[in-house]
């Protein structure tokens, strides 16, 4: 058996989760340099590799472990480009304050679940078929690579404070449909 000299898997099934996290962790630093653009194109750019790397992944063959590697990885890349990101942005972009700091702690908390919540049902339901899932329960953490790009157009409209209240009522509001059991279906790229 040949001895492997890295820990993980390094094959094509995660190279675009790679390049997602590697996006999500520069519009960490753009933020806090206090660039407000630079995040949301790392953000747009996470979501679209986010949106390619299962299908990328399927399309090869894969062990069971490297499935279940691509499953928690894309997960806690996730935390990191769809959760962590948004955070610092927001923080940075003013959603500050006792108010605003736990509204952030409550979304990145909500994001945190949501996706364990996913991991645990992803690989029970691999286990009973090798169909694509029609549907999420709960809104997907990805989805707001759409809702942050979206809600920042208001920037243009408001002042800098009236953003930040908006900005903080709209990441609390997107955490609480990341754990409310609803039905959301998949879109099919």
């Amino acid at each position: 058996m040949k001895k492997k000299r890295l820990v993980g898997f390094y094959n094509v099934s995660v190279i675009l989760t790679y390049l997602s996290l590697l996006s999500a962790v520069l519009g960490i630093f753009l933020a806090i340099d206090g660039s407000v653009i630079g995040p949301i194109i790392c953000l747009l750019v996470s979501g679209i590799c986010d949106s390619f790397d299962g299908k990328v992944a399927r399309s090869i063959e894969r062990t069971d472990d490297e499935k279940a590697f691509g499953i928690q990885i894309d997960s806690l890349c996730d935390l990191i480009a769809f959760g962590a990101l948004p955070v610092a942005a927001s923080y940075c972009e003013g959603v500050r304050g006792v108010v605003g700091i736990i509204v952030l702690m409550i979304y990145q908390l909500a994001a945190l679940v949501r996706l364990g919540y996913y991991n645990v049902t992803e690989q029970n339901r691999q286990k009973e078929t090798d169909g694509l899932r029609g549907y999420f329960n709960g809104l997907p953490v990805t989805s707001i690579a759409v809702i942050f790009p979206l809600v920042h157009l208001l920037r243009l409209a408001v002042s800098p404070e009236t953003f930040a209240v908006i900005l903080g009522a709209v990441m609390f509001v997107t955490a609480a449909f990341f754990v409310i059991n609803i039905k959301v279906k998949k879109l099919k790229f």
